[in-house]
């Protein structure tokens, strides 16, 4: 259940209530921990299920028991921790009773009447039937129960104050996300469910609108996580970066494909859940990003006169960028993408590009292919001006857009990467 940063596009005062998201363990006199009577077939599928929900990706700390909590996650208004779901019926979910967990995914509240933080994404996945609610709640009733306090939420006030939670949700709490493309097939109907419910994509690919709703106008369009920029991956601007459907199934089965390779968030989703969707799901997933009549990719127009025009970002890129990613940009297996046709590159934000170079990725590995290397930060070694200098160069060179990055831009980027003191 993923929902890291959800709040980076709430400020001042309309956070009071969009402070609404956060998952808490509240017992219940519902059960006594022990694992919930089930079939094998129920089990199996609320396995899949909260697979393809990504719940381990926040459920789930490195290192630590399966679906126990601690995992840290940091938002503008302070750090929440990923909760306890196991049976455990001190600090877990062993009280809950199948009702009471419907009514926390359903309509974000949990037993005795708390309201939970819309971290907790159920403002997508209260699109679930019933009976996959159940399913999963049988599947964690299942798991051993991990004797492992919660971490409290570290918040200041007011966004302490949960009550705000019940109005946010009276104002804003939808039965259904609008959709980011077009069709009726069986298949766009299993990808929207997948895309919208399951798999709660706009929480991150949505922009954010006053109170932290998601902006219904503009669903998938970006949004804002962290540091870096959750891309367009409506069907209009998949196909506007080059997206096919034959890549994108790709880059959901492996983290890879001809654009570049999944990193930061997007890198964990692969990982813990696009992977292990069947074949017939990742492709109804990438129907409903595509609609049941894609647009036709539009190629990249790299422009090769950049190396004249803008020759001293070429020269930072032999210095610092081609020896992994090539002289013409052609990327080098197990090392290093390629920026031809890159889809960072051509972006119209030049956020996510900046960030890289100033920050560096670090080594990823990608389920049954290469792994990539890690990409050193350059932000003590290259000035604002030349960071932008070669990310003009890299913008008009390999993904066909104008060099307009000004030093300012890479400054602001910056100055927020500094620890605060």
């Amino acid at each position: 259940m993923n929902w890291r940063h959800i709040f980076s596009r709430v400020s001042g005062a309309a956070a009071v209530v969009a402070i609404s998201l956060g998952l808490a363990a509240c017992g219940g006199p519902s059960g006594d921990g022990q694992p919930v009577k089930a079939s094998a077939d129920q089990v199996a599928l609320g396995k899949y299920l909260t697979v393809a929900a990504d719940c381990a990706a926040c459920h789930t700390a490195k290192g630590g028991a399966p679906m126990a909590g601690g995992v840290a996650l940091d938002s503008p208004f302070g750090k929440f921790y990923g909760t306890n779901i196991t049976r455990d019926p001190e600090h877990g979910i062993g009280r809950w009773s199948a009702d009471d967990f419907y009514k926390a995914l359903h309509d974000g509240t949990a037993p005795g009447g708390h309201q939970l933080y819309p971290a907790m994404p159920y403002t997508s996945y209260r699109s679930m039937p019933r009976e996959d609610v159940d399913a999963i709640y049988a599947y964690l009733m299942q798991l051993p129960a991990a004797k492992v306090p919660n971490k409290p939420a570290e918040l200041g006030f007011p966004y302490n104050m949960r009550f705000g939670v019940f109005f946010w949700k009276l104002l804003f709490l939808k039965d259904e996300l609008p959709d980011a493309s077009q069709g009726n097939s069986v298949e766009w109907q299993r990808g929207r469910y997948l895309a919208n419910g399951l798999g709660h994509c706009a929480e991150c690919h949505t922009p954010r609108a006053a109170f932290g709703r998601l902006d219904a106008g503009r669903p998938l369009q970006g949004g804002l996580l962290g540091r870096y920029l959750a891309p367009d991956i409506s069907s209009q601007g998949l196909a506007a970066r080059g997206w096919s459907e034959a890549d994108l199934l790709s880059f959901m089965r492996t983290g890879i494909a001809p654009q570049g390779s999944a990193f930061d968030e997007m890198h964990t989703v692969v990982a813990l859940s696009t992977q292990h969707l069947t074949e017939p799901d990742a492709k109804a997933l990438v129907r409903y990003m595509t609609g049941d009549t894609p647009a036709a990719p539009q190629p990249p127009r790299p422009d090769a006169s950049a190396d004249q025009k803008l020759g001293p970002g070429r020269q930072l890129y032999l210095n610092v960028c081609a020896g992994c990613h090539g002289r013409e940009g052609e990327g080098r297996t197990s090392v290093a993408v390629a920026m031809a046709g890159n889809s960072t590159l051509r972006m119209a934000d030049s956020r996510n590009l900046l960030v890289s170079v100033l920050d560096g990725l670090p080594a990823q590995a990608f389920p049954g292919l290469e792994r990539m290397q890690e990409m050193p930060g350059f932000a003590a070694e290259l000035t604002d001006a030349q960071v932008a200098e070669l990310a003009n160069y890299l913008r008009v060179r390999f993904g066909g857009l104008p060099g307009d990055v000004q030093p300012a831009a890479v400054a602001g980027l910056r100055e927020a990467q500094q620890p605060k003191k």
